[in-house]
This record gives C-alpha cells, structure tokens and sequence, in this order.
C-alpha cells in the first residue's frame, strides 16, 4: 500500500474523526483503572493529529506508522506547531525497541488494516510486551455491521474546491473484509489544475468475542467492550467497537 500522495489528502478524510471522543475516553479510563504515569505509544499515528493532541495535553507520547510519508506529514506539523514528539517507522504486527508505556492506544480502525489473524495476534503480542504491568491498551475496530451494511458495495464522494474524491467499497475473500477503491482529485496550488492518484485499501473485522479470545490468549485482561463509545455494545447497530484492556 503507498501513502506518498494519501498522506497530504489524509487530514481531508478524516476532517470529522472523532479526536475529541478517543482522548475523553482514554484520560477517563486511565483515572478509571488508576494508571497514573503518561508514557503512550500511539500506534498507527497516520499523520499525527491524535497524537499532537495527545502530547498538548500532558501525555509523553511517541508515533509509530508503517508509511513514511505519514510520519513526514506528522513531523511537519507537529514541529509548526511546537510540539516535541518521536516518531518510528514500524508495522504494529512487527514491535520492537521502543521501550515500555503506561497505555497504548490504535485508533480509528487501524487494526483492521492488517491482513491476517497472525497479524492481529501478533499486535497484540508486541503491545503486551511494549506495556508496563497494570497499563492500558486501548483501541477500536469496525463492527461487522459496518462492513457488510455502511461499506459493502456502497459509493461515497466529497466535492470540495481543492479536493474531491469518490470512494467505492467491495466486499473482500474473506468473511467481514471490505476492499476500499478511492480517486483523489487534487487541485495544484499554482496551476488550478486537478490532478487524479487513485488508492486502493483493504481490511478486516472480526467477531468481538475473537479480538476477546486472541487479547485473552496473549495475557490482557479485558476490562471493556464498548459500542460508538457508550458503556454497552449495540452490535446490530453499533459501528465502532472499541475495547479498553489490562496487562
């Protein structure tokens, strides 16, 4: 998968993420379950923007991203804006060196991403290696209400003036998959001209009770499922579940 031209469209898609929510319920579990250090490794960091939110609000944080270009875009913005934070070119499912942390968070779905279950397990393994004991995990995926009724087989676009793009979503091979064909338009700053790159991303769900079982065999404790950020899961309507675990 290349990121070199979705990295500077990125902010653009997610301009609606829910980044206010993600950092309510982590500072609201971590005094919940009563982690007091604020040593976070956020994985996945995309761009940054979480994690600059992260760091302005106290926490000592550190980025990891698979893309290059996203960590170039995240260290542009966060060295404009004056925040001080280390970024690592790593895949989550491949953890190593980084040291230990009072919670690990992945957000915005960035698990489902990898492509197989091993993936997923070993994720986990690398987060219960890289956590101090008692810290958290954090982190939500898709629902399989979201795949196969919101995705599969559906069309999205947005027409803004500097960018538009038209997103048509497949369903995968494999059970609770969803294949994601994107067309960027682009408009050049100094020409007015648009130019077109097209992306194709691909990812996987699974069963809550499966993301319990895999955190459970690796040695979490799972204290949380919740459901679009409410206390209890929905799960013929919810379409973000999001767990909350202990090493």
């Amino acid at each position: 998968m290349s990121y070199e031209r979705f990295a500077y469209v990125y902010d653009e898609l997610m301009k609606d993420a829910p980044y206010e929510k993600w950092l309510a319920l982590l500072t609201a579990k971590l005094e919940q379950y009563g982690v007091q250090g604020k040593r976070l490794l956020d994985l996945a960091c995309g761009t940054g923007e979480m994690t600059i939110e992260l760091a302005r609000n106290g926490f000592h944080v550190t980025g990891v991203d698979l893309s290059d270009e996203m960590l170039l875009v995240a260290q542009e913005k966060s060295s404009k804006q004056g925040v001080s934070i280390p970024f690592y070119q790593q895949n989550m499912a491949e953890l190593e060196g980084l040291g230990n942390y009072d919670c690990i968070t992945i957000f915005c779905d960035s698990l489902n991403y990898l492509k197989t279950e091993n993936e997923v397990l070993q994720t986990f393994r690398g987060v219960y290696h890289h956590l101090r004991k008692g810290g958290l995990l954090l982190f939500d995926v898709h629902s399989i209400y979201k795949m196969e009724h919101i995705f599969h087989n559906n069309t999205f676009a947005v027409n803004e003036e500097e960018v538009a793009y038209i997103w048509s979503c497949f369903p995968g091979e494999a059970p609770y998959s969803v294949e994601h064909d994107l067309s960027f338009f682009v408009q050049d700053a100094e020409s007015g001209l648009y130019e077109r790159f097209d992306e194709f991303h691909y990812q996987r769900t699974y069963m809550p009770s499966q993301y319990k079982d895999w955190l459970e065999e690796v040695g979490f404790e799972v204290l949380e499922v919740l459901a679009d950020f409410e206390e209890a899961p929905v799960e013929d309507q919810a379409e973000r579940i999001l767990f909350v675990v202990r090493k």
